[in-house]
């Protein structure tokens, strides 16, 4: 669920928004559920391709990643720029967004908002590559209740050149979702389920491309 309190124009103040979701693993063959199925889903919108291509930092240490942050910078997609992700608390996590500058050098923007996390420098950690097939879920008026996110994902670890590749799906609550969120993405999960999918080995794709 997305929102942006931001009330000023100035580009260093990032777009701050609430991501609420799930994430599963599925094979290569396995077909999404019929989402409409679920009471609050009137309409599935056609697949918007998205190529996506990001690159993670961290410092040496693993300063921001051992504190429960990600850091990256993403090209491709509607919110390309640099996101920096919060700690997770239960499903929810925290996103601080700006948008995307000439070069890759850190903006001096988001440079000040992880100088609280540390005052190393980052470096390229890994890189996640990421076809994305985006579906909207949309209620009976035309709002989002959520969004159903098919990734098909390559990545590096930079320090090992160790390469993967997977399959994963993402739920996330849109602006319209109902207010019994978690009995919302219990039965969007019961529906992943039963088609195929299986809890996700990894909490992020920044952490399963890092190995961990």
């Amino acid at each position: 669920m997305r929102s942006d309190p931001r009330t000023t124009t100035d580009p260093d103040e990032p777009i701050r928004s609430l991501e609420i979701e799930i994430k599963l693993d599925v094979d290569a063959d396995t077909a999404p559920p019929d989402w409409r199925v679920l009471p609050e889903v009137a309409e599935l919108t056609r697949a918007d391709v998205r190529e996506l291509d990001a690159r993670y930092f961290d410092t040496v240490d693993f300063a921001l990643g051992r504190a429960g942050y990600a850091l990256r910078r993403r090209t491709g997609g509607p919110d390309a720029g640099w996101h920096l992700k919060g700690p997770r608390h239960g499903a929810g996590r925290v996103e601080l967004g700006w948008p995307l500058e000439e070069g890759e050098s850190l903006p001096a923007a988001v440079q000040a908002e992880i100088r609280p996390l540390t005052a190393d420098p980052v470096r390229p950690i890994a890189r996640v590559r990421n076809r994305r097939l985006a579906v909207q879920m949309k209620d009976a008026a035309g709002e989002v209740v959520a969004e159903f996110l098919d990734d098909h994902v390559q990545t590096r670890d930079e320090a090992t050149g160790t390469e993967r590749s997977w399959r994963e799906w993402e739920i996330e609550l849109g602006p319209a979702a109902p207010d019994d969120a978690e009995r919302f993405l219990s039965e969007i999960a019961d529906l992943a389920r039963n088609a195929g999918a299986r809890p996700a080995s990894s909490e992020s794709k920044i952490g399963r491309a890092l190995g961990r």
